[in-house]
C-alpha cells in the first residue's frame, strides 16, 4: 500500500460535526444526513451544508476531521469519489435507512402523456420507457426543473415534489439504501 494512503488516518469519527452533501433541499441525501446527525445525539449542534454536487460538496469541506461527505450507495460515481480521493477522504461509516417515496411527478400544466421527465442519473430506470430522459444534478432539482417547465416531468422524492407543488403521477414507494459516511482529513505529508 502506498506510504502517503496508509497514513492519513481519520480523525476520530466523534470529531465530526459538519456535513456536506447533495442538495437543493428535499434530497434523500439531505434527510440521510440529518439522520446520522440524529442518531449520533447531534441534531442540535451539527450541521448540513447542501451542495450542487457531491463533487463540489467534497471540494469545499475543510480538511479538519470535523466535516464529512454524505453519499449513497447507488450514486454513479461513488467509485471515483473513493479512490479519487483515497488520500483525503476516508469512508468511516455506512447505514441503511429508507428513502423518501420516489415518485414520478409532473406540473400542473404538463401533458397528460408526459414527453420529457428530469432524473438524477441514480433512479433513472424509474423514467418511463416513452419518455426522454434529461439529467439532472439531483432529484431536487430535477423537480425543480420540472416546475420551471423544463421537462414534462420528472423522477424525484415526494418530499422534493410539495416543496414544488407538482402532482404525483405515479408513487414508487420508499426504497431501502445504504448511504456512507466519508470523513474528510488532511492529506498525509
Amino acid at each position: 500500500m502506498p506510504e502517503d494512503i496508509a497514513s492519513a488516518a481519520p480523525a476520530p469519527i466523534d470529531a465530526i460535526r459538519t456535513l456536506h452533501t447533495l442538495g437543493p433541499p428535499g434530497t434523500n441525501l439531505e434527510a440521510a444526513a440529518r439522520q446520522w446527525l440524529h442518531r449520533r445525539g447531534l441534531a442540535e449542534s451539527g450541521t448540513v451544508v447542501l451542495h450542487p454536487s457531491l463533487e463540489s460538496a467534497l471540494d469545499s469541506a475543510p480538511r479538519t476531521g470535523e466535516h464529512a461527505l454524505v453519499a449513497c450507495a447507488v450514486y454513479p460515481a461513488l467509485h471515483t469519489l473513493v479512490f479519487g480521493n483515497l488520500h483525503t477522504c476516508r469512508m468511516v461509516d455506512s447505514f441503511l435507512m429508507p428513502t423518501h417515496d420516489m415518485v414520478l411527478a409532473a406540473s400542473a400544466a404538463a401533458p397528460e402523456k408526459l414527453r420529457t421527465v428530469a432524473t438524477h442519473p441514480a433512479p433513472a430506470g424509474l423514467v418511463p420507457p416513452y419518455c426522454e430522459q434529461r439529467t439532472a444534478l439531483s432529484n431536487a432539482q430535477a423537480a425543480i426543473d420540472c416546475a420551471s417547465g423544463a421537462v414534462d416531468g420528472c423522477i424525484t422524492t415526494v418530499v422534493a415534489a410539495d416543496i414544488q407543488g407538482l402532482r404525483i403521477v405515479h408513487n414508487f414507494g420508499s426504497v431501502p439504501m445504504v448511504f456512507t459516511l466519508h470523513q474528510v482529513i488532511e492529506a498525509a505529508r
